[in-house]
This record gives structure tokens, sequence and C-alpha cells, in this order.
């Protein structure tokens, strides 16, 4: 059975940045990779310090050309299981295989809840999208829908206000907020719309969403707040304990409460952004370097 310093599962931004600090580390890692990122369906990444506006299949590939000098083994598969043991971990692969790493690193991310409204999947990335501070300037100064319920859907309808002054928060047949809500929204000037959304409208780009009695709201861009889940529970299955928010509860530099495991990207409980994964991926990086030099110079 092969063993490798880290098997890092996850080949996104977050596992991919770890994976070259520990290359040039002089460890030897094997990455994992199912190829279903979380931005899959997105057009361009961005608040990424110069790579602004690259598609996130060309920002992998460019991660992965950068790896190839390094003693970095890719492999485009999922990772079933994974065992703790004394000297590590013993990996299970999809198509059979097994290795150890002396450390494991999860970095599978999450999945984005999506609300079955019809149409809503053909556009995502294409006036539909999750994330304001990623996509807010794209649809700038132009009508904008916030989808969610409660306070957090309260939150991103006034935080949209920072790309337009025109926003309406829409509850999609759930309960409209209390009263205070309310009137904190309509001082911004953001209808709220509690009537269940039927489809959106749209060709290339979207256009409006529609409620299921007919009426028509036009916009630029849906931002969606419904929650998300775990790409994999892995991190779980290894006994990991998750946040209220469903993250996974780690410490500053991603390292778990079971040794020798961390968590970095967007598993773990941080500002969720292509730059942020990228950097969380790189601290726990060298927190693992430095938890394998110990353990190589301990004294007897």
């Amino acid at each position: 059975m092969e063993v490798f310093d880290v098997v890092i599962v996850g080949g996104g931004p977050a596992g991919l940045s770890a994976a070259l600090v520990l290359a040039r580390c002089r460890r030897r890692v094997l990455v994992c990779d199912e190829g279903r990122p979380r931005n899959e369906a997105s057009r361009a990444v961005h608040n990424f310090l110069s790579r602004e506006g690259t598609s996130p299949t060309e920002l992998l590939r460019l991660a992965r050309r950068q790896l190839a000098p390094y003693a970095v083994e890719i492999r485009d598969e999922r990772v079933v299981s994974a065992v703790r043991r004394s000297s590590g971990f013993a990996v299970r692969l999809a198509g059979g295989g097994r290795v150890r790493g002396r450390k494991l690193l999860i970095a599978t991310g999450i999945r984005d809840n999506c609300p079955e409204i019809e149409g809503i999947g053909a556009m995502i990335g294409r006036g539909v999208y999750y994330c304001s501070y990623c996509d807010g300037y794209t649809v700038r100064d132009r009508p904008l829908v916030a989808l969610g319920r409660g306070i957090a859907g309260a939150n991103l309808a006034l935080a949209l206000t920072t790309w337009s002054r025109d926003v309406t928060y829409c509850t999609n047949g759930t309960r409209r907020p209390r009263a205070g809500v309310c009137a904190r929204l309509a001082a911004c000037g953001i209808p709220v719309i509690a009537a269940p959304l039927a489809r959106v409208e749209g060709g290339r780009r979207l256009e409006a969403v529609v409620t299921r009695r007919g009426r028509r709201i036009p916009c630029a861009g849906l931002f969606i707040q419904e929650g998300d889940r775990q790409q994999s529970d892995l991190a779980e299955r290894l006994g990991c304990r998750l946040t209220r928010r469903g993250s996974v509860r780690t410490d500053k530099t991603g390292r778990t409460t079971v040794p020798s495991l961390y968590v970095a990207g967007d598993a773990a409980d941080d500002a969720r952004a292509v730059i942020v994964a990228a950097a969380t991926g790189a601290k726990a990086a060298f927190a693992i370097n430095e938890e394998l030099r110990k353990e190589a110079r301990r004294l007897p």
C-alpha cells in the first residue's frame, strides 16, 4: 500500500494551495478530487488578486500545471472512506485502491441549497447567484432580488443595497419578517414579497422571477440565501463536530479535534470565497508540515 505524508481530499483552491505548500516542504502528497466544485456553474472568479475574471476551470488548470514539477500526485477519484490508525489514515478510493496518509486534509467544500423553482438551475451563474461579494458588482445598478427567509434573508437584501438601489426581498412562501425587520427594510426602500415563486425567466441572462399567481418581478440578479451542506460527510464520519452553521469545527490553522486530521476551505467555518479557501489551505499546510517535522524529531 502506497504511503504519503499527506492525503488531501478535494482538489479545489484550498486543496491545491495546500498541496503546493506541502510539496515545497518536500512532502509526498496525494490529492484526490471527484471533480464537483461548488462554483462549477460560475463564469468567473472574483476578488482574487491577479486572477480577477478567470474562469474557475482555468484557475484549477493553472494550479495543477504549477504543481507539475513537485512531488504531488493527483487522482481524479472520489475518496470513499478513511479510517484513523496509529500511524495516520487508511484511505479507500472509489476505484478500489487503498493508500495511507500520515496526515489527512479534507478540502471538499460545500454544496449550496437550491430552491425548487422552475428554470433556476439553468440560470446559476447567468443571473442567479449565491454570493453577493462575488457577483453583486456584476449586476450593479440594476434590479436585484434577495431570496431567503427570516433575518438571514433580510440581511442579504440589505447587503445588496451596496450594489443597487432597486432591491426586493422574496420569502418564497415563508412567513414575512417581524414588524421591526420589515420597517428596517422599508426604510431602505426594499419591498417584501411573501408569495411563492414559480419560475425564473430569461434567455442568455436572467430577466425576471415570477410568482405562482403570475406576478412578474424584473431583475438582473437573484441572490439566494437558502443555506448549504457539506459536500462530503467524511469529516463527520471520522468524528469531527459541526457548528450550528454546518461547518466543521477547527482551530485557526484548520486542525480538528481528531488527531492528524485537518479541514480547509468552505467546509470549515470561514468567509466563503475562493481567495479565502486558498489561504486556509496554505495555513493548514503550514501547520501540517510543522506537525510532521516535530514528530520526526521527537526525542525518545
